[in-house]
């Protein structure tokens, strides 16, 4: 991921609702596993294990949130999914498939694209107000600070 990319993903995360940063982290892994298919062909070792080894973190810290909630059938699925594509990403690493990684991005950008849907669907959060300084000078008769609107979700 270049310098441009990073800011780019830093900058959407800030305004982003629980879903939307669910959703970059499904952007993130399927990148992943992109460039660790793309490595494979290009007989790029190294750069393949880079983003194998980065998907799996991903992975394993969306299990993670899954392990701190509350459960039920759609928890089990999940877990159930990231352990068959924690499998399949070991597995195209042994076998040296990229075939096998894309059929990884493939389910992972169908889950994407329900959370998406879901996200679409769930109304914008109420907007929290804050005081924040302004840009006047001290000693003016104006208030130093403005109340101003930030979305934010919880």
């Amino acid at each position: 991921m270049n310098a441009m990319e990073l800011a780019y993903r830093k900058t959407a995360a800030q305004g982003a609702s629980g879903l939307g940063l669910l959703i970059a982290l499904y952007d993130t892994l399927a990148g992943d596993l992109r460039r660790a298919a793309e490595a494979e062909r290009a007989n790029n070792i190294q750069k393949r294990c880079e983003a194998a080894n980065h998907a799996l973190l991903v992975v394993s810290h969306l299990e993670d949130r899954i392990i701190r909630g509350n459960g039920g059938e759609l928890a089990e699925s999940l877990t159930a999914f990231y352990r068959t594509l924690r499998r399949k990403l070991i597995e195209a690493q042994a076998k040296r498939s990229p075939e096998i990684l894309e059929e990884q991005i493939a389910l992972v950008l169908d889950i994407r694209r329900t959370w998406q849907e879901l996200d679409s669907r769930v109304p914008p959060q109420p907007e929290a107000r804050q005081w924040v300084p302004t840009s006047e000078f001290p000693g003016s008769s104006s208030s130093l600070f403005e109340r101003r609107a930030f979305n934010w979700s919880a």
